[in-house]
């Protein structure tokens, strides 16, 4: 099935049902309200030569704007993400990797879309989606819907058509763009519905940014007529307000979010009750936010694997796992076992799948797998090794197949000639009480090449001292894994859709410095 097509299951469902709405209330549009939209958008696209094209929308999270995308998939145009948190060159660069032909945008971003028209030769349309518009700056989308005398055709039905390019970073400029096909948008909502079905109309936060795991997310649960009500920022305050004024029933947040979350010091004054689903994706949580999280918001913590090649539900881990887990077992550290259709394994260097307990790297194959990266089929060849779908991230499964990550292969600290995985000290130091949120990095260090370095952000008026922390570590890791240094900071660095930015952290420590290893 096309994109469209599970849109319109959900619209046919219940067409008078609010599709999106923003966090006060208003903006609201019906499923058969975006539905004329979608198809006047899609007309304005045909019209414009642009109904296959590549057109990104570049916009804070608003309602509007997934019109827009919803008319991109009607018109089989192919949804080219664009994160308006990026400085400007990163999304200059991200629209020249993918000839961008046209650009839905918000009017706040008018002068970022200046630099971006001076920036980006393949442009040809500029699409403003709302008021107040700049004259000289693109067109209004009424001017560009009003161009099309004649509905846009259908768009073609094949499993291989790729209806997404989606960014696989965003903080360099140097991000690749992944084909995202019919079949992985289908096999990621089929995916979705089997892991978290409801027993009522689901309502959806978009709380982190439409253009990555919050907007994958919404799209995904339209095809059961679910109500996203659109947030303007992940804010800590906000998402639990809207929680309760809005019986928000799921939603997907990174980890770091969930940190922010339960440090606020009204984190249990809210009604939680009409939650179903919090699903935690981007990157490993440490166990003690995570058990944490269970007891504050109730049995509704779940997490997903997935990245930009392979979408979230490439594993996942369901409240019921945690909670049926085993005495003693290390299962809050796990990101769950593969969904149905897909395979993931763990592979060594030289192409062999590993029995469990063996560390190696994360493999998949399925058909949530994408299709390879947009006109660059050299990098497309250097993830597809031995035919499998390489992760770069390194963990292990266990005996009943649950997958565990336990590190970056690009953070992976030597020291000593001892390999120690990041992301293991990093659960455990945020599990002191006073941690917030943490970043571990190995820093060049003349007798061991490599030090442990932990930089912490602390939850607010909290304290805790470099010894405390060292200790912490070294009675549960052992001293190998133990930090030589803490240094304790107001906010960690993050990227736009609020991932720590450990390259950035850990570069500050290299400068001048040839070799990352003695």
């Amino acid at each position: 099935m096309r994109l469209i097509d599970y849109f319109r299951r959900g619209m046919l469902s219940a067409p008078e049902r609010t599709a999106f709405v923003d966090a006060d209330g208003q903006g609201a549009y019906t499923y058969a309200q975006v539905n004329e939209l979608a198809e006047r958008v899609a007309a304005g696209l045909h019209a414009a030569g642009n109904a296959a094209a590549n057109v990104a929308v570049y916009s804070p999270n608003d309602p509007k704007a997934f019109c827009a995308m919803i008319g991109i998939f009607r018109a089989g145009g192919r949804w080219v993400p664009i994160n308006m948190r990026n400085p400007v060159h990163v999304n200059a660069a991200f629209l020249r990797t993918t000839k961008c032909s046209l650009l839905f945008f918000h009017p706040s971003l008018n002068e970022q879309v200046k630099e971006l028209r001076e920036a980006v030769p393949t442009l040809q349309h500029l699409v403003c989606i709302g008021e107040p518009m700049e004259q000289g700056v693109g067109i209004g989308l009424d001017e560009f819907m009003e161009r099309a005398a004649d509905p846009a055709p259908e768009p073609e039905d094949d499993p291989n058509r790729v209806e997404t390019i989606f960014p696989t970073g965003g903080t360099t400029g140097l991000s690749k763009a992944a084909m995202w096909t019919q079949r992985t948008w289908g096999s990621a909502i089929k995916a979705f519905w089997t892991c978290l079905p409801t027993d009522r109309p689901a309502v959806h936060l978009v709380a982190a940014p439409m253009t990555h795991g919050a907007g994958v997310v919404g799209l995904m649960m339209m095809a059961e007529g679910a109500t996203n009500v659109v947030l303007p920022s992940a804010n800590a305050l906000g998402i639990l307000e809207a929680i309760q004024r809005h019986k928000a029933t799921h939603f997907y947040i990174p980890p770091t979010v969930l940190y922010s979350m339960l440090a606020h010091p009204r984190v249990r004054e809210f009604d939680y009750s009409s939650l179903r689903a919090i699903v935690l994706a981007a990157s490993p949580v440490a166990p003690a936010k995570f058990k944490e999280a269970m007891d504050v918001f109730g049995p509704v913590m779940c997490q997903s694997f997935g990245q930009a090649e392979a979408p979230m539900f490439l594993t996942f881990l369901s409240t019921r796992d945690l909670l049926n887990a085993p005495e003693g077992s290390d299962r809050w550290s796990s990101c769950g076992r593969p969904t149905l259709g897909q395979r993931v394994e763990i592979m060594d260097d030289d192409g062999n799948l590993l029995a469990p307990g063996g560390r190696g790297e994360i493999v998949a194959r399925g058909d949530l797998v994408f299709r390879g990266y947009y006109e660059n089929p050299e990098a497309t060849a250097e993830v597809s090794r031995f035919g499998w779908h390489h992760t770069g991230d390194i963990g292990y499964k266990d005996d009943r197949g649950f997958t565990y990550i336990v590190d970056r292969k690009k953070d992976m600290i030597v020291t000593g000639g001892f390999n120690v995985f990041s992301a293991e000290v990093e659960h455990v130091i945020a599990g002191h009480p006073c941690v917030e949120d943490c970043a571990v990095v190995g820093v060049p260090d003349q007798k061991w090449g490599e030090a442990v370095k932990a930089v912490i952000q602390l939850k607010p008026s909290m304290q805790a001292t470099e010894e405390e922390i060292i200790q912490l570590v070294k009675s549960t890791l052992g001293s190998v894994h133990a930090p030589k240094s803490v240094d304790f900071v107001a906010s960690l660095p993050r990227s736009p859709n609020g991932k720590v930015l450990k390259r950035e952290i850990r570069d500050k420590f290299w400068e001048g410095v040839e070799r990352r290893v003695g």
